[in-house]
């Protein structure tokens, strides 16, 4: 099964740009969503921060003076003034990468984050390199969830501190987020992990995924993915997982710091769209996608991009 880059606009989309008229007549585009009975959803992205704090160096040979947690933080503010329904997750590995995570352990960047007002979170394998005890006593730093659905935590100190799923209310759209997690034998050391029992991503997503589009009622339900955009080999990816997938309609990946410069279209199980997105490390970039509903039918269309965070995407 192939993705393909996400088309700018379908479907009723091009509804709205037929209706530009109205604009035409004095409408803003608030007033020609009204007019149209749509209501907006903006989903805002990271995944695989790893502690950078402070923007990439102006001579760095890469990513000169690109990043920076400031930066991102003043995008985010802008976008919440123009938007009234914005949902704000990350995707995993927040920890290990700089001197602040050595110093302080992952404090500031749950902090940061809380600051930044994240919904959630699903935990990546880095999140473990204090052990599952230094894990725990960042959490009073973080005000937002940290979902996994197939860590069984039973045994262990993050027992109780974790939840599968959680559902989100904006602008009368249901919304249901749930995490999965990597295998961590043989990526972490057994130490770390301690008792964390690994299930089965693809069992744990299709039971969940159900249960929050028919039990639940969601309009939307995405998935925090800590799986891995692809792999050469065969091994549990989000490209797997889409096709394997029935009741998910985007996929929010890390772990593989995969630069998508917009979400991938695939074909689940019942041949219905899912999106997959990714916005590569270290905060470089923000992911944005933007779904439109129908309010009676709830149909709905997305476009999504990733916007690069500098300079000028904070001088606003």
């Amino acid at each position: 099964m192939n993705g393909s880059a996400m088309p700018g606009r379908r479907n009723f989309l091009k509804t709205l740009a037929g209706s530009a008229a109205l604009l035409g007549m004095g409408a803003s585009p608030l007033e020609l969503l009204a007019k149209q009975d749509i209501e907006k959803l903006t989903i805002l992205h990271t995944n695989d921060v790893h502690s950078r704090i402070d923007p990439f160096p102006d001579n760095d040979p890469k990513y000169a003076g690109l990043g920076g947690t400031a930066r991102r933080a003043a995008l985010i503010k802008k976008i919440r003034a123009e938007e009234k329904n914005v949902l704000l997750l990350d995707s995993g590995d927040s920890f290990q990468g700089t001197p602040y995570f050595n110093m302080y352990g992952g404090e500031l960047e749950f902090k940061l984050m809380s600051d930044m007002g994240y919904d959630a979170s699903t935990i990546g394998n880095h999140d473990f390199d204090n052990g599952m005890d230094g894990l725990v006593k960042q959490l009073p730093n973080a005000n937002f969830s940290l979902l996994c659905s197939n860590y069984d935590f039973s045994d262990t100190p993050l027992n109780n501190h974790t939840q599968p799923y959680k559902l989100f209310e904006k602008g009368g759209i249901r919304i249901g987020v749930f995490g999965i997690g990597i295998e961590l034998q043989g990526l972490v050391d057994k130490k770390l992990y301690g008792n964390t029992v690994y299930n089965d991503p693809l069992s744990k997503a299709r039971y969940y995924s159900h249960f929050l589009k028919e039990e639940k009622k969601c309009d939307l339900v995405i998935c925090l993915s800590h799986l891995g955009y692809q792999y050469k080999e065969q091994k549990i990816s989000d490209e797997i997982f889409a096709g394997e997938s029935e009741h998910i309609d985007l996929i929010l990946g890390g772990h593989t710091h995969t630069f998508l410069d917009e979400p991938v279209h695939f074909k689940n199980k019942n041949g219905k769209e899912i999106l997959v997105a990714q916005v590569g490390w270290a905060g470089i970039k923000l992911g944005r996608i933007d779904y439109y509903f129908e309010k009676n039918s709830k149909k709905k269309d997305a476009v999504g991009t990733s916007l690069k965070i500098s300079r000028k995407s904070s001088a606003i």
